[in-house]
Formats: structure tokens, C-alpha cells, sequence
């Protein structure tokens, strides 16, 4: 079977949109979407076609749990997870094993995609605590729950296909829950100790997106007070975190009107501590968050605005303000603009006296606790210079955490159960979520990251241009039949394949155009189907070279600040790996 002119223009098409997202700095879903619209211009697919993607469960998928994420994040599990599972790694080896393992064994069980959508906000939030490489976590992450899913039958949704497809053309059982362990478990040993053993050459060393937009940020002096109730009291300042927050640092505790200076790691906490700290805006809005803290500046409690209603703003104060000359406590701020004073720099410097004795001056910078409509309200006065919020400072819902956890597992066991189809599942927790008030509806409609959205919507419209054309199909027979005559070259043959067709569609979608060449191979060399469907499973669901390829390598492929190519890198020599792995493992367990 020949190439037709429309495979050839598809197969041409596809090449320079990869060829972009290798070589060039625009972004992922710029690119494919234009090699969609491009087909579509040629008359290669219709209109429906190439929207087709828009519609695809897998997609809405992923946007509906990009909201459970957030309020997971909202409600403070996020944070928790961090703290209580990740522990606090010494270096980044530790962490990507601390990491990887339980996510691997999470995922055996579990649909891979609500185990990363949980994970990602709180490596996220791990990673800034404990001063690690994000973009040296993420790929792991996702790495460790796609190779997770390969242990059992119900770990990935191709492997459940595939078997039924199995089943269907045998007439028998096929595979019971955990025979694909046999080849599963040496898979995730592998990706494990290859990912600790090469990440520090093969994954780049960034941070989180915004960490360079606040490392010059302007310092303040913050005073926090542990609550009576606090689940800080009697831990030590080590074993409460408050040594770990990046761009902040406790600079003294004032008990009951006694300074302690130079606080030692292993001071323990009481009722009713006030922590003076030094730092910069983003970490007081990470010390704000933290379960048990609240501002010790006694107008933040006399504000109007109930407290999920506040956040965090930043004024500079102009020559007009009215209030010059007087000190703070004097002006009666809260009461003329809705606001409390919670720290004050001046000339980029923290100042270090009480923020009611201080007498403010035109270019003083004040970080404000205050209503969400405070910014719409002064953006235009004349007493300020600027007025800006800062980003995610609204306050942790601490009280709704258990909640928003018990909503998120709910969801994982309806789905592992197979009450509810995966869509269907992270539809209702969505839902349950803002029904809840575990996250606002505005929240949840900035919680959806578009970017990646369109990548997998742009990626499937690309994969039914291959498949429409038959040029999936003339590849997969003519690689096939270069091996014809040796099953083990075959078995290799067919994990490259699918392997390869993963990189560029849907893994389901390649392991179901690739099953029935994987039949007619069987029959040709007149072997068991079973090490052939197998090897599809594995191949199809470890695809770890392109963010494109599975679904969840595009969850992290922003929280991690990657590039296109940072996937080959890594994920190139790491699919060999598993793929020699397999070829060799496959044909012991499963004999031909």
C-alpha cells in the first residue's frame, strides 16, 4: 500500500510542526494549532474534523480536574500532602525517590490523571518550601505515574482496551489484574533509577515561572502569631517549616513581651508566640497560608470584609496622599479605605520599627490586607502611585480541608471501582467543589490552564489527519514486515512503532490502529498474540519523549517551566530503556 498525496502532505505537515517544537521558542499550542488549521485549509480534513478534538472526553478530562486541583490547592490538602507525605529531602535524588515511588504505587491502582492533577500544586508548593528545581520534579512525577499504570490491568485505560480487544479475537480470559506486573514492576525499577541516576545532566535546572518576577521584590517585616488552637504548639521552629520558606526568615519571637533573638532550628512553639519575619512579598503570602498562623496586626480582625473575601495588595504612597506627617496609628487607614497595614518598605528596605509609630513618606510601598474590590476601587486614586494585587494571596480555607479531600477520594473511588467513568467522575468532584465553596466559580474558571487544553485538542485533530489519510497504516505495515520473520525483531519492531505513534497521537488511539498489525504478524510468523498485545500495552502507555504524547507529561509540562525539547532528552534514552526491558522480559513471562 502506497502513500497517497494527502498521507504525504499530513506526514509533511506533522514533521515541520515538530520541527518548530524542537528548534524554535513558539509556543506548543501555536504550533499544532496552526498544523491543524493548515490541513484543514488543504481540504485533508473538514472542519468537524480538525474540531474534533474539542469534544474528546480525554481533553475535558483534564480541564474539569485542572478545578479539583484547585481545590485541593484552596483548601490547604496541597500544602498538607507536602508536608506530611514529601517530608523534607536533603538533596534532589531523595526527593525524586521520596516522590516517584509512591506516585508509581499510587497509580498501579489509580487512573494516572487525578493522581498527577493532585500532585502537581503540591510538588509545586514542595519544591519552593524545601528550595529544589521544580523543572527537576515534574517530569519525574509524570514519568513515575505513567510507568505506575503498566502494573495492572486497571493502572491505564489501553490496557483495559487493548484486552478487551484481546479477549474479543481469542475467545478466551485474557489477562487477569496483575499479570502485567511481571513486566510492570522491572519497567518502573528501571524508569526510577535511570530518571535519579541522569536527571542532573538530562532535566534543566528552572524554577517555577514567576520565582524570577518576585526575586527582587521589595522586603517587609511581617509579624505572625500562632493561634491558640494551632497545630504549630509545642513543635519546634524546625519541625513547623518555618525554616523552610524561601525569601523569608524568622527574624525573632516576642513572648509574652520577652524578645528571643537568634531562635534556634529547635525552639518549640506556644499559644500565643508573635514571629516577627523578614521577607519578600511572595512569602508572606506562603506564610499567611500556613494552617495555624494568622497577622498579628490587630486591624487586619477589625475588617468588614469576611476573611475568604480578602487578599494581599501592594500601594506606593504619592506626595497627594492626605495622611503625610502623621504615624499610622494616628491616620485611621482601615477606616477611611477598608484596609490594614500589615508591613511597610521604604526605598526597597524593610522597616523594622512598629508599624503604628511609623510616619509615612511619598514612595513608602505598604502591603495591605483588604477587600477583593479594594483594587478596582483605588486603581485610579491620586493618594497612590500604583495599586496591584498580589497574585494567589487569598486566604487558605484550612476549615474545608478535610471536605475538599474526602470529595477528591470520593472521586478516585468511584473511578477505581468503575462506578463512574473518569469524565464523569472529575465532572461531579468539579462540581462538588464549587457547590461546596471549596473553590469560587471565578477560581475555578482561572484554574484552567488553555495552553495545554489546545495542545491535546490541536494533538488529536493531527492524529485523525494520520489515521483518515492511511498513512498511520502504511508505516505500521511496512516496519512490520522488515521483521516478518523473527518474532523477537517483530516484538522490537512493534514497540518502536507504537512507541513512535504515542509521540505524536493519543497513546489509545495508537495501540488500537496498531492491534490488528500486531494480529497479522502473529499469524504471518504463526505465534501467540499475547506477547505482541503485551508489548502494545507497554509501548503505548510509556511514552515519555514528547509532552505531547500522554496526557499527563502536558499536566507538568508548565508547573515544570519545560521546553519541548527537554522531553527528548531525558525521555528518549528513557523509552529505549523500557523498551529493551520489555522485548526482553515480554517473551520469558509470555512465550511465543
Amino acid at each position: 500500500m502506497a502513500l497517497t498525496p494527502e498521507a504525504i502532505q499530513t506526514l509533511a505537515v506533522i514533521a515541520f510542526c515538530f520541527g518548530l517544537l524542537v528548534f524554535s521558542r513558539y509556543p506548543a499550542d501555536a504550533i499544532l494549532v496552526a498544523g491543524v488549521a493548515l490541513l484543514t485549509l488543504l481540504n485533508i480534513i473538514t472542519p468537524a474534523e480538525a474540531l474534533i478534538g474539542m469534544s474528546n472526553e480525554g481533553m475535558a478530562t483534564v480541564a474539569v480536574l485542572f478545578v479539583v486541583a484547585r481545590g485541593l490547592a484552596q483548601t490547604g490538602v496541597v500544602g498538607w500532602v507536602s508536608n506530611s507525605l514529601l517530608g523534607r529531602p536533603k538533596n534532589i535524588a531523595t526527593a525524586q525517590f521520596r516522590l516517584m515511588l509512591p506516585v508509581a504505587a499510587l497509580s498501579t491502582m489509580l487512573n494516572n490523571t487525578p493522581v498527577v492533577a493532585m500532585m502537581v500544586p503540591a510538588v509545586t508548593d514542595w519544591a519552593k518550601r524545601n528550595n529544589l528545581s521544580v523543572s527537576q520534579l515534574m517530569m519525574p512525577l509524570s514519568y513515575a505515574a505513567i510507568v505506575g499504570g503498566t502494573c495492572t490491568l486497571v493502572g491505564s485505560s489501553t490496557n483495559l482496551v487493548i484486552n478487551g480487544m484481546l479477549t474479543t479475537h481469542s475467545g478466551d480470559s485474557g489477562l487477569s489484574m496483575f499479570d502485567l506486573a511481571w513486566v510492570g514492576i522491572p519497567c518502573v525499577i528501571v524508569v526510577v533509577a535511570f530518571t535519579i541516576g541522569f536527571s542532573r545532566w538530562l532535566l534543566p535546572h528552572r524554577g517555577e515561572k514567576d520565582q524570577q518576577v518576585f526575586g527582587d521584590a521589595r522586603e517587609y517585616i511581617v509579624e505572625m502569631e500562632v493561634e491558640a488552637d494551632s497545630p504549630l504548639v509545642g513543635k519546634s521552629i524546625e519541625e513547623a517549616g518555618l525554616r523552610q520558606l524561601p525569601g523569608m526568615f524568622l527574624v525573632e519571637i516576642d513572648r509574652d513581651g520577652r524578645l528571643m533573638t537568634a531562635v534556634s532550628p529547635n525552639e518549640m512553639l506556644l499559644a500565643g508566640d508573635h514571629l516577627i519575619f523578614a521577607g519578600d512579598v511572595r512569602s508572606v503570602v506562603d506564610l499567611k497560608n500556613i494552617h495555624g498562623l494568622k497577622v498579628a496586626e490587630k486591624q487586619v480582625f477589625k475588617l468588614n470584609s469576611g476573611a475568604h473575601a480578602r487578599c494581599l495588595v501592594e500601594v506606593v504612597i504619592s506626595r497627594n496622599f492626605p495622611q503625610l506627617g502623621k504615624s499610622i496609628k494616628d491616620m485611621r487607614f482601615r477606616n477611611i479605605y477598608s484596609a490594614a497595614i500589615i508591613a511597610v518598605a521604604r526605598d526597597g528596605e524593610r522597616i523594622k520599627t512598629k508599624i503604628g509609630d511609623i510616619y509615612l513618606k511619598p514612595g513608602d510601598t505598604l502591603l495591605l490586607e483588604t477587600h477583593d474590590q479594594f483594587v478596582g476601587q483605588q486603581r485610579y486614586s491620586k493618594n497612590f502611585l500604583l495599586v496591584s494585587e498580589i497574585e494567589n494571596s487569598r486566604p487558605v480555607r484550612h476549615e474545608q480541608r478535610n471536605l475538599a479531600a474526602a470529595i477528591m477520594l470520593a472521586m478516585v473511588i468511584t473511578v477505581a471501582l468503575g462506578i463512574l467513568s473518569m469524565f464523569k467522575a472529575a465532572l461531579l468532584a468539579a462540581g462538588l467543589m464549587i457547590i461546596t465553596r471549596c473553590v469560587k466559580v471565578q477560581d475555578a474558571r482561572e484554574s484552567v490552564n488553555w495552553q495545554v487544553i489546545l495542545v491535546i485538542a490541536a494533538s488529536i485533530g493531527l492524529g485523525g489527519a494520520l489515521e483518515k489519510t492511511g498513512a498511520a497504516t502504511v508505516i505500521a505495515e511496512g516496519l512490520i514486515g522488515i521483521a516478518a520473520h523473527s518474532p523477537t525483531a517483530t516484538l522490537v519492531a512493534l514497540f518502536v512503532l507504537t512507541a513512535g505513534f504515542s509521540a505524536v497521537i493519543s497513546n489509545l488511539a495508537a495501540a488500537v490502529l496498531i492491534f490488528p498489525i500486531a494480529i497479522a504478524a502473529s499469524q504471518q510468523l504463526g505465534v501467540d498474540l499475547l506477547p505482541f498485545a503485551v508489548t502494545l500495552m507497554i509501548a503505548a502507555s510509556t511514552c515519555f519523549a514528547t509532552p505531547i504524547g500522554y496526557q499527563t507529561n502536558l499536566m507538568v509540562y508548565g508547573p515544570g517551566n519545560y521546553h519541548f525539547s527537554d522531553f527528548m532528552k531525558i525521555g528518549l534514552p528513557l523509552t529505549i530503556m523500557v523498551g529493551i526491558t520489555t522485548v526482553l522480559v515480554v517473551p520469558v513471562i509470555w512465550p511465543f
